[in-house]
């Protein structure tokens, strides 16, 4: 089977409890804190890994706690850790949450925006042919542009969050993963179109996530809409890395890229049940079962 090379962010999701949000100036004592990792490449890379795909998932930290608490808890996960030290403070985010769901976020990300093209490139020479890169938006473009360039793996592109222009990477992956926001917001265009542009730019398949519409698959010229799978919605946070994480395990181990996808929606169903990011990812056994029944 295939590895998976994941380069992306980590960090650390700090949960205050709040009874409601604060007013603007005000200061407001929580009832409850707690703390998870985070980033979509870590998320991504750990519902891979549980999967049953051979992760190796490198990421930028700072020299501090919160690096060491990462490192301690991503031991813990089925895959092989690289963290690659910067001279930054490690990404955290703080997310004021109220017992209605509303919430809050701050997130510092200067840990990921220094992870320097060298370093990137350095990673991702390491993937053979027969591996898969995994990457999202969260890194700095050069660094992104950078690890491209130097695999000699087939690339899977999240273009998750939308920072700066892709127009230039598209046409170095065979995988691009977009939801319907991100994907209008690279082509300029209504879902189907925006998946089949996606391909002449360069993609050699192209999913357009559409939330509980399903999604939509390009390639070879034509698009096939999969619907949703169903699902109680509590909280769609996490559902995207879930999806992505899920695809590129599935694609790893030799599935086509249609089953990949339905397995990635099924596994993104389970984890919107539950509250949470990290907390709400599939478990190894859930995943198992997921595989199993599809």
């Amino acid at each position: 089977m295939s590895r998976i090379f994941v380069l992306g962010n980590a960090g650390v999701d700090v949960f205050l409890g709040m009874p409601r949000l604060p007013a603007r100036g005000e200061t407001l004592v929580a009832d409850t804190v707690s703390r998870a990792p985070g980033g979509k490449g870590l998320n991504q890379a750990v519902t891979a890994a549980r999967a049953g795909a051979e992760v190796i998932f490198a990421a930028p930290v700072g020299e501090d706690a919160e690096g060491a608490w990462l490192s301690d808890r991503l031991a813990a996960e089925p895959l092989v850790f690289v963290p690659i030290t910067v001279d930054q403070p490690t990404d955290l985010s703080v997310v004021m949450v109220t017992p209605e769901g509303e919430n809050c976020i701050a997130t510092a990300g200067l840990a990921a925006d220094r992870l320097d093209a060298e370093s990137s490139a350095a990673f991702a020479g390491r993937c053979e042919p027969q591996d898969w890169l995994l990457l999202q938006g969260n890194l700095s473009y050069a660094s992104t542009k950078a690890a491209m360039e130097a695999t000699r793996g087939s690339i899977i592109f999240n273009t998750a969050p939308l920072r700066w222009t892709t127009q230039a990477l598209i046409r170095l992956c065979h995988v691009v993963i977009a939801n319907v926001v991100e994907a209008e917001g690279i082509t300029g265009q209504l879902p189907e179109a925006a998946a089949l542009t996606l391909l002449d730019r360069g993609a050699r398949a192209a999913i357009v996530t559409l939330g509980d519409a399903g999604s939509l698959l390009a390639m070879s010229g034509r698009s096939l809409h999969l619907p949703a799978v169903p699902a109680r919605a509590v909280d769609t946070t996490g559902a995207g890395d879930t999806l992505t994480g899920a695809i590129a395990a599935a694609v790893a181990a030799g599935f086509s890229m249609e089953r990949a996808l339905r397995l990635g929606q099924a596994a993104a169903a389970h984890t919107v049940t539950r509250p949470g990011a990290f907390a709400a990812l599939p478990s190894s056994a859930d995943l198992a079962a997921l595989w199993q029944d599809a």
